[in-house]
């Protein structure tokens, strides 16, 4: 006959069992991440009298872009291919001319000539431009 030890061990090896492979089974389906939190958008009014400082000489006070100096930002299909934080980034190191993608072949200075902007006044300004794209 088994031993009261060997009795009590059975009923607890199994319990334990079961315990460790409905654990086992949690850990085989791992918790979705939650998703980063969104960057909170600009503020276009602030960003509209940023960019009249800033982006307004080249790119015209509509953004409709002036012939030779800066691109339409309403139509064109590179403001509109570009999330906002990739257009801060853009605007943050600005274009050169001899990027082979200028193709005005005028310099787009970093921070369109400001270097005093901030991200937040970048993300302002872009929050503006999404505000006259068509």
């Amino acid at each position: 006959m088994a031993s009261r030890a060997t009795l009590l061990l059975v009923p607890t090896v199994a319990i334990s069992l079961l315990l460790g492979g409905a654990c086992a089974l949690g850990a085989a389906t791992p918790t979705p991440a939650k998703p980063a939190a969104a960057k909170a958008a600009g503020d276009p009014t602030r960003g509209k009298a940023l960019y009249d400082q800033s982006c307004g000489a080249c790119h015209g006070p509509d953004a409709r872009g002036i012939p030779g100096l800066g691109k339409d930002l309403t139509t064109g299909a590179f403001v509109k291919g570009q999330t906002d934080a990739e257009l801060v980034d853009f605007i943050k190191k600005g274009r050169p001319a001899s990027d082979p993608a200028n193709t005005t072949k005028i310099d787009m200075p970093p921070k369109g000539g400001n270097p005093a902007l901030t991200d937040a006044q970048i993300a302002d300004i872009v929050a503006s431009m999404r505000t006259l794209q068509r």
